[in-house]
Protein backbone atom coordinates (compact mmCIF):
# COMPACT_ATOMS: atom_id res chain seq x y z
CA UNK A 1 0.00 0.00 0.00
CA UNK A 2 1.33 3.43 -0.94
CA UNK A 3 2.16 5.73 1.96
CA UNK A 4 2.84 9.44 2.11
CA UNK A 5 6.57 8.73 2.37
CA UNK A 6 6.41 6.62 -0.80
CA UNK A 7 4.61 9.43 -2.61
CA UNK A 8 7.25 11.92 -1.57
CA UNK A 9 10.07 9.68 -2.71
CA UNK A 10 8.33 9.12 -6.03
CA UNK A 11 7.98 12.87 -6.51
CA UNK A 12 11.60 13.52 -5.62
CA UNK A 13 12.93 10.79 -7.87
CA UNK A 14 10.80 11.98 -10.78
CA UNK A 15 13.17 14.96 -10.90
CA UNK A 16 16.04 12.50 -11.31
CA UNK A 17 14.30 10.93 -14.29
CA UNK A 18 13.80 14.36 -15.85
CA UNK A 19 17.52 15.05 -15.58
CA UNK A 20 18.32 11.77 -17.30
CA UNK A 21 15.75 12.48 -19.99
CA UNK A 22 17.17 15.95 -20.68
CA UNK A 23 20.70 14.54 -20.80
CA UNK A 24 19.80 11.85 -23.35
CA UNK A 25 17.65 14.17 -25.46
CA UNK A 26 20.63 16.49 -25.73
CA UNK A 27 22.33 13.75 -27.75
CA UNK A 28 19.35 12.15 -29.53
CA UNK A 29 17.65 14.93 -31.44
CA UNK A 30 13.90 14.91 -32.10
CA UNK A 31 13.08 11.50 -30.57
CA UNK A 32 11.45 12.20 -27.17
CA UNK A 33 9.15 9.17 -27.43
CA UNK A 34 12.11 6.84 -27.92
CA UNK A 35 13.91 8.33 -24.92
CA UNK A 36 10.77 8.00 -22.80
CA UNK A 37 10.40 4.33 -23.70
CA UNK A 38 14.05 3.71 -22.81
CA UNK A 39 13.53 5.23 -19.36
CA UNK A 40 10.31 3.28 -18.91
CA UNK A 41 12.16 0.01 -19.53
CA UNK A 42 14.95 1.05 -17.16
CA UNK A 43 12.51 1.80 -14.33
CA UNK A 44 10.55 -1.40 -15.02
CA UNK A 45 13.70 -3.52 -14.58
CA UNK A 46 13.57 -4.70 -18.18
CA UNK A 47 15.84 -4.88 -21.20
CA UNK A 48 15.57 -2.84 -24.38
CA UNK A 49 15.98 -3.93 -28.00
CA UNK A 50 16.66 -1.11 -30.47
CA UNK A 51 16.06 -2.18 -34.04
CA UNK A 52 16.61 -0.08 -37.14
CA UNK A 53 18.80 0.48 -40.16
CA UNK A 54 22.44 1.58 -39.65
CA UNK A 55 23.24 5.19 -38.95
CA UNK A 56 20.09 6.40 -37.18
CA UNK A 57 21.59 6.56 -33.68
CA UNK A 58 20.89 3.16 -32.12
CA UNK A 59 24.28 2.86 -30.41
CA UNK A 60 24.31 6.60 -29.65
CA UNK A 61 21.03 6.21 -27.74
CA UNK A 62 22.37 3.27 -25.74
CA UNK A 63 25.63 5.09 -24.90
CA UNK A 64 23.83 8.32 -23.95
CA UNK A 65 21.55 6.46 -21.54
CA UNK A 66 24.52 4.61 -20.02
CA UNK A 67 26.69 7.71 -19.61
CA UNK A 68 23.86 9.70 -18.02
CA UNK A 69 23.94 7.31 -15.06
CA UNK A 70 27.02 6.97 -12.85
CA UNK A 71 27.31 3.20 -12.97
CA UNK A 72 29.45 0.51 -14.55
CA UNK A 73 29.03 0.20 -18.32
CA UNK A 74 30.39 -2.41 -20.71
CA UNK A 75 29.98 -2.53 -24.46
CA UNK A 76 30.01 -5.77 -26.47
CA UNK A 77 30.45 -5.64 -30.22
CA UNK A 78 28.74 -8.78 -31.46
CA UNK A 79 30.53 -10.47 -34.37
CA UNK A 80 30.26 -13.93 -35.97
CA UNK A 81 33.43 -15.11 -34.17
CA UNK A 82 32.34 -13.92 -30.71
CA UNK A 83 32.29 -16.77 -28.17
CA UNK A 84 29.84 -17.25 -25.26
CA UNK A 85 32.76 -17.08 -22.80
CA UNK A 86 33.56 -13.58 -24.09
CA UNK A 87 30.21 -12.51 -22.65
CA UNK A 88 29.83 -14.55 -19.47
CA UNK A 89 33.46 -15.10 -18.51
CA UNK A 90 35.73 -18.11 -18.20
CA UNK A 91 37.61 -20.09 -15.54
CA UNK A 92 41.40 -20.00 -16.04
CA UNK A 93 43.93 -22.26 -14.33
CA UNK A 94 46.15 -20.29 -11.94
CA UNK A 95 49.58 -21.90 -11.76
CA UNK A 96 50.53 -20.20 -8.50
CA UNK A 97 47.32 -20.98 -6.63
CA UNK A 98 46.96 -24.39 -8.28
CA UNK A 99 43.27 -23.69 -8.77
CA UNK A 100 40.86 -22.26 -11.32
CA UNK A 101 40.20 -18.53 -11.17
CA UNK A 102 37.07 -17.01 -12.67
CA UNK A 103 37.58 -14.09 -15.03
CA UNK A 104 34.27 -12.16 -15.36
CA UNK A 105 33.06 -11.36 -18.85
CA UNK A 106 31.51 -8.20 -20.21
CA UNK A 107 28.07 -9.10 -18.82
CA UNK A 108 29.24 -8.14 -15.31
CA UNK A 109 28.20 -4.50 -15.53
CA UNK A 110 25.14 -2.53 -14.53
CA UNK A 111 24.37 -1.40 -18.07
CA UNK A 112 25.49 -3.69 -20.89
CA UNK A 113 25.40 -2.39 -24.45
CA UNK A 114 25.12 -5.19 -26.99
CA UNK A 115 25.93 -3.63 -30.34
CA UNK A 116 24.50 -5.41 -33.42
CA UNK A 117 23.44 -8.40 -31.36
CA UNK A 118 22.11 -10.26 -34.39
CA UNK A 119 25.55 -10.44 -36.01
CA UNK A 120 26.62 -13.15 -33.55
CA UNK A 121 25.72 -16.81 -33.90
CA UNK A 122 22.66 -18.17 -32.05
CA UNK A 123 25.01 -20.06 -29.69
CA UNK A 124 26.61 -16.80 -28.58
CA UNK A 125 23.26 -15.01 -28.40
CA UNK A 126 21.97 -17.68 -26.03
CA UNK A 127 24.70 -16.80 -23.54
CA UNK A 128 22.55 -13.83 -22.54
CA UNK A 129 19.43 -15.84 -21.70
CA UNK A 130 20.17 -16.66 -18.05
CA UNK A 131 21.62 -13.26 -17.22
CA UNK A 132 18.71 -11.33 -18.73
CA UNK A 133 16.00 -13.36 -17.00
CA UNK A 134 17.56 -14.39 -13.67
CA UNK A 135 20.24 -11.68 -13.35
CA UNK A 136 22.91 -14.24 -12.68
CA UNK A 137 25.51 -16.26 -14.56
CA UNK A 138 26.35 -19.92 -14.01
CA UNK A 139 29.88 -21.02 -14.97
CA UNK A 140 31.22 -24.51 -14.24
CA UNK A 141 28.42 -25.15 -11.77
CA UNK A 142 29.05 -21.94 -9.82
CA UNK A 143 26.51 -19.11 -9.83
CA UNK A 144 27.54 -15.45 -9.84
CA UNK A 145 25.06 -12.66 -9.12
CA UNK A 146 24.98 -9.64 -11.43
CA UNK A 147 25.05 -6.07 -10.08
CA UNK A 148 21.95 -3.96 -9.51
CA UNK A 149 20.54 -2.16 -11.39
CA UNK A 150 21.11 -4.37 -14.41
CA UNK A 151 19.94 -3.60 -17.93
CA UNK A 152 20.85 -4.89 -21.37
CA UNK A 153 20.44 -2.39 -24.20
CA UNK A 154 20.89 -4.28 -27.47
CA UNK A 155 20.88 -2.91 -31.00
CA UNK A 156 20.23 -4.90 -34.13
CA UNK A 157 19.95 -4.32 -37.85
CA UNK A 158 16.99 -5.70 -39.80
CA UNK A 159 17.45 -9.36 -40.69
CA UNK A 160 17.51 -8.47 -44.37
CA UNK A 161 20.92 -6.90 -43.86
CA UNK A 162 23.87 -9.02 -44.96
CA UNK A 163 25.58 -11.16 -42.31
CA UNK A 164 22.85 -11.14 -39.66
CA UNK A 165 21.08 -13.89 -37.74
CA UNK A 166 17.47 -13.46 -36.58
CA UNK A 167 17.12 -13.55 -32.82
CA UNK A 168 15.51 -16.76 -31.48
CA UNK A 169 12.00 -16.42 -30.09
CA UNK A 170 13.23 -17.29 -26.59
CA UNK A 171 15.67 -14.38 -26.61
CA UNK A 172 13.25 -11.85 -28.09
CA UNK A 173 10.89 -12.74 -25.26
CA UNK A 174 13.54 -11.65 -22.73
CA UNK A 175 13.46 -8.09 -24.02
CA UNK A 176 10.74 -6.07 -22.36
CA UNK A 177 10.30 -3.72 -25.31
CA UNK A 178 11.49 -3.11 -28.83
CA UNK A 179 11.81 0.36 -30.29
CA UNK A 180 12.70 1.70 -33.71
CA UNK A 181 14.56 5.00 -33.72
CA UNK A 182 13.60 5.96 -37.28
CA UNK A 183 14.89 8.76 -39.43
CA UNK A 184 14.89 12.26 -37.88
CA UNK A 185 12.78 15.12 -39.17
CA UNK A 186 14.39 17.78 -41.34
CA UNK A 187 14.56 20.23 -38.42
CA UNK A 188 16.04 17.61 -36.09
CA UNK A 189 18.62 16.61 -38.69
CA UNK A 190 19.64 20.25 -39.19
CA UNK A 191 20.02 20.64 -35.44
CA UNK A 192 22.02 17.42 -35.36
CA UNK A 193 24.50 18.93 -37.84
CA UNK A 194 25.02 21.87 -35.49
CA UNK A 195 25.43 19.74 -32.38
CA UNK A 196 27.32 16.78 -33.86
CA UNK A 197 29.16 18.64 -36.62
CA UNK A 198 32.28 19.23 -34.54
CA UNK A 199 32.79 17.20 -31.38
CA UNK A 200 30.52 14.33 -30.42
CA UNK A 201 28.20 15.39 -27.57
CA UNK A 202 28.92 12.07 -25.87
CA UNK A 203 32.40 13.34 -24.99
CA UNK A 204 30.96 16.12 -22.82
CA UNK A 205 28.11 14.07 -21.38
CA UNK A 206 28.35 13.85 -17.59
CA UNK A 207 26.38 11.56 -15.24
CA UNK A 208 23.27 13.23 -13.84
CA UNK A 209 22.20 10.33 -11.58
CA UNK A 210 23.82 7.61 -9.52
CA UNK A 211 23.15 3.90 -9.55
CA UNK A 212 21.62 4.03 -6.06
CA UNK A 213 19.18 6.68 -7.32
CA UNK A 214 17.97 4.23 -9.96
CA UNK A 215 17.62 1.47 -7.36
CA UNK A 216 15.46 3.76 -5.20
CA UNK A 217 13.39 4.81 -8.18
CA UNK A 218 12.82 1.19 -9.16
CA UNK A 219 11.62 0.49 -5.63
CA UNK A 220 9.22 3.44 -5.83
CA UNK A 221 7.88 2.19 -9.17
CA UNK A 222 7.11 -1.18 -7.59
CA UNK A 223 4.69 0.63 -5.25
CA UNK A 224 2.61 2.02 -8.13
CA UNK A 225 -0.89 0.60 -7.82
CA UNK A 226 -2.32 -1.52 -10.64
CA UNK A 227 -6.01 -2.24 -10.13
CA UNK A 228 -7.58 -5.59 -10.89
CA UNK A 229 -9.40 -4.03 -13.87
CA UNK A 230 -6.12 -2.86 -15.43
CA UNK A 231 -4.45 -6.21 -14.77
CA UNK A 232 -7.37 -8.02 -16.37
CA UNK A 233 -7.20 -5.66 -19.35
CA UNK A 234 -3.52 -6.54 -19.87
CA UNK A 235 -4.30 -10.26 -19.61
CA UNK A 236 -7.12 -9.97 -22.17
CA UNK A 237 -4.84 -8.16 -24.63
CA UNK A 238 -2.17 -10.84 -24.36
CA UNK A 239 -4.73 -13.66 -24.54
CA UNK A 240 -6.14 -12.15 -27.74
CA UNK A 241 -2.75 -12.55 -29.43
CA UNK A 242 -2.85 -16.30 -28.77
CA UNK A 243 -6.19 -16.71 -30.55
CA UNK A 244 -5.68 -14.30 -33.44
CA UNK A 245 -5.92 -16.03 -36.86
CA UNK A 246 -3.01 -14.01 -38.29
CA UNK A 247 -0.56 -15.19 -35.62
CA UNK A 248 1.06 -18.60 -35.28
CA UNK A 249 2.74 -17.63 -32.02
CA UNK A 250 1.11 -15.35 -29.46
CA UNK A 251 2.60 -13.54 -26.50
CA UNK A 252 3.78 -15.47 -23.46
CA UNK A 253 2.82 -14.98 -19.79
CA UNK A 254 6.17 -13.20 -19.44
CA UNK A 255 4.80 -10.62 -21.89
CA UNK A 256 1.85 -9.98 -19.57
CA UNK A 257 4.21 -9.45 -16.66
CA UNK A 258 6.38 -7.10 -18.69
CA UNK A 259 3.35 -5.14 -19.88
CA UNK A 260 2.12 -4.55 -16.33
CA UNK A 261 5.59 -3.62 -15.09
CA UNK A 262 6.03 -1.17 -17.96
CA UNK A 263 2.60 0.33 -17.22
CA UNK A 264 3.72 0.93 -13.62
CA UNK A 265 6.85 2.72 -14.83
CA UNK A 266 4.85 4.77 -17.34
CA UNK A 267 2.52 5.89 -14.58
CA UNK A 268 5.49 6.90 -12.43
CA UNK A 269 6.96 8.90 -15.31
CA UNK A 270 3.63 10.70 -15.51
CA UNK A 271 3.78 11.53 -11.81
CA UNK A 272 0.96 9.11 -10.92
CA UNK A 273 0.92 6.46 -8.24
CA UNK A 274 -1.62 4.33 -10.08
CA UNK A 275 -1.65 2.85 -13.60
CA UNK A 276 -4.39 3.48 -16.16
CA UNK A 277 -5.48 1.53 -19.23
CA UNK A 278 -3.88 4.40 -21.17
CA UNK A 279 -0.49 3.23 -19.91
CA UNK A 280 -1.17 -0.29 -21.13
CA UNK A 281 -2.43 0.94 -24.49
CA UNK A 282 0.56 3.21 -25.07
CA UNK A 283 3.04 0.39 -24.42
CA UNK A 284 1.23 -2.57 -26.00
CA UNK A 285 2.90 -2.35 -29.41
CA UNK A 286 6.41 -1.86 -28.02
CA UNK A 287 6.05 -4.68 -25.47
CA UNK A 288 4.10 -7.26 -27.49
CA UNK A 289 4.85 -6.90 -31.21
CA UNK A 290 8.41 -8.29 -31.23
CA UNK A 291 7.25 -11.48 -29.49
CA UNK A 292 4.62 -12.37 -32.11
CA UNK A 293 5.06 -14.52 -35.22
CA UNK A 294 2.62 -13.87 -38.09
CA UNK A 295 1.36 -16.79 -40.15
CA UNK A 296 2.66 -17.39 -43.66
CA UNK A 297 -0.63 -16.13 -45.09
CA UNK A 298 -0.43 -12.95 -43.02
CA UNK A 299 3.10 -12.35 -44.29
CA UNK A 300 1.91 -12.79 -47.86
CA UNK A 301 -0.78 -10.22 -47.15
CA UNK A 302 1.92 -7.91 -45.70
CA UNK A 303 0.32 -8.00 -42.27
CA UNK A 304 2.77 -7.04 -39.55
CA UNK A 305 2.69 -7.90 -35.86
CA UNK A 306 2.33 -4.19 -35.05
CA UNK A 307 -0.86 -4.01 -37.14
CA UNK A 308 -2.27 -7.04 -35.35
CA UNK A 309 -1.61 -5.50 -31.92
CA UNK A 310 -3.31 -2.25 -32.96
CA UNK A 311 -6.29 -4.24 -34.21
CA UNK A 312 -6.50 -6.11 -30.90
CA UNK A 313 -6.39 -2.79 -29.03
CA UNK A 314 -9.31 -1.51 -31.06
CA UNK A 315 -11.45 -4.58 -30.42
CA UNK A 316 -10.66 -5.19 -26.74
CA UNK A 317 -13.05 -3.32 -24.43
CA UNK A 318 -11.40 -0.80 -22.13
CA UNK A 319 -12.32 -1.51 -18.48
CA UNK A 320 -15.10 0.51 -16.91
CA UNK A 321 -14.21 3.28 -14.51
CA UNK A 322 -13.63 1.84 -11.03
CA UNK A 323 -14.16 4.60 -8.50
CA UNK A 324 -13.18 3.95 -4.95
CA UNK A 325 -12.87 6.25 -2.00
CA UNK A 326 -9.52 6.32 -0.32
CA UNK A 327 -7.44 4.89 -3.18
CA UNK A 328 -4.34 3.38 -1.69
CA UNK A 329 -5.44 4.64 1.70
CA UNK A 330 -4.88 8.26 0.63
CA UNK A 331 -8.51 9.42 0.71
CA UNK A 332 -8.65 10.37 -2.98
CA UNK A 333 -10.79 9.23 -5.89
CA UNK A 334 -9.26 7.62 -8.96
CA UNK A 335 -9.94 9.75 -12.05
CA UNK A 336 -12.07 8.25 -14.79
CA UNK A 337 -10.35 6.02 -17.31
CA UNK A 338 -10.25 7.79 -20.67
CA UNK A 339 -12.40 6.05 -23.27
CA UNK A 340 -10.42 6.89 -26.41
CA UNK A 341 -8.56 5.11 -29.22
CA UNK A 342 -5.13 3.70 -28.32
CA UNK A 343 -2.33 6.17 -28.60
CA UNK A 344 1.32 5.59 -29.30
CA UNK A 345 4.33 6.60 -27.31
Amino acid sequence: MTTYDDRASLTDLTATVERIRSSVEGVIEGKPEVVRLSLTVLLAEGHLLIEDVPGVGKTMLAKALARSIDCSVRRIQFTPDLLPSDITGVSIWDQQRRDFEFKPGAIFAQIVIGDEINRASPKTQSALLESMEERQVTIDGQTFELPSPFMVVATQNPVEMEGTYPLPEAQRDRFMARVSVGYPSVEAELQMLDVHGGVSPLEDLQPVAHAHDIVKLVEAVREVHVSEAVRRYAVELVAATRAHPDLRLGASPRATLHLVRAARASAALGGREYALPDDVQALAVAVLAHRLLPTAQAQLNRRTAEQVVLEILQHTPVPATPRQNGFGGLGRTIPAYPQQPPRGL
